[in-house]
């Protein structure tokens, strides 16, 4: 006896949760890279910086899984509404946790050059930023799990901060510059990873917008909060 095909909406909700748990698996690799990334600007380990670069295929992998996903359910289901927003968003999300991983493996690799110069004092600032833009990550992935638009609004609201804290940054490191510039190319590399760490705040406050959109279906219409003013953007 044949048994009846499941209801489309419950295959339909049952691919959404598989989408969900893979966009989850994601960003738990996104944030061990970015720890990686962080602990090897604070222990100078080279081999391990290598192994955070060689990492980044699998962000890579993930999302290709998850597009292929994604195409697969809006050709076969169709969603509309609520349910489009939902697969848009899984979209939007994987791409900006790739990007995290491609700037904690920019991170690391400049963490390689940075260990064969002696230690400066700009360096000790960096794991500053790199920690709120860690836990503003996880906030937004958190939110984006819990579908806590609340959340997600908090993420959004205080994007200032990482900018004020990079402006800061660039502003030590520039001025450490002037004092030793026999390390002018260490300090560079100091200038390229306070970047890449503002970078992934920035994608943090993206995925922070994407929640909001999903649960509201209106976008963030507002000036997202800046206070960056840096002129040295790298």
């Amino acid at each position: 006896m044949k048994h009846p095909a499941p209801h489309i909406v419950t295959a339909f909700e049952d691919a959404m949760k598989r989408l969900k748990a893979g966009i989850v698996q994601m960003a738990g690799a996104a944030e061990t890279q970015l720890d990686g990334a962080l602990t090897c600007l604070t222990q100078r380990n080279p081999e391990q910086a290598r192994a955070i670069i060689e990492s980044d295929a699998r962000l890579d992998s993930y999302e290709h899984e998850i597009e292929a996903n994604c195409m697969r359910m809006l050709v076969l289901r169709q969603p509309v509404a609520d349910d489009l927003r939902e697969v848009i968003a899984a979209l939007k999300i994987a791409g900006n946790l790739e990007r995290v991983g491609d700037h904690a493996a920019n991170t690391a690799r400049r963490a390689v050059a940075v260990a064969e110069f002696p230690e400066s004092p700009a360096m000790s600032t960096l794991p500053n930023l790199g920690r709120l833009v860690r836990q503003r990550l996880t906030t937004a992935v958190d939110a984006y799990v819990d579908g806590d638009v609340e959340l997600a609004l908090r993420v959004w609201r205080t994007d200032d901060e990482v900018d004020a804290l990079y402006t800061s940054l660039c502003e030590s490191i520039n001025q450490s510059a002037a004092r030793l510039p026999e390390m002018f190319t260490a300090h560079m590399h100091l200038l390229f990873i306070a970047k890449s760490l503002e970078r992934i705040g920035d994608h943090a406050t993206n995925i922070a917008e994407v929640v909001h959109f999903v649960h509201t279906g209106r976008p963030l219409l507002d000036e997202r909060p800046k206070a960056d003013r840096s002129r040295g953007d790298v």
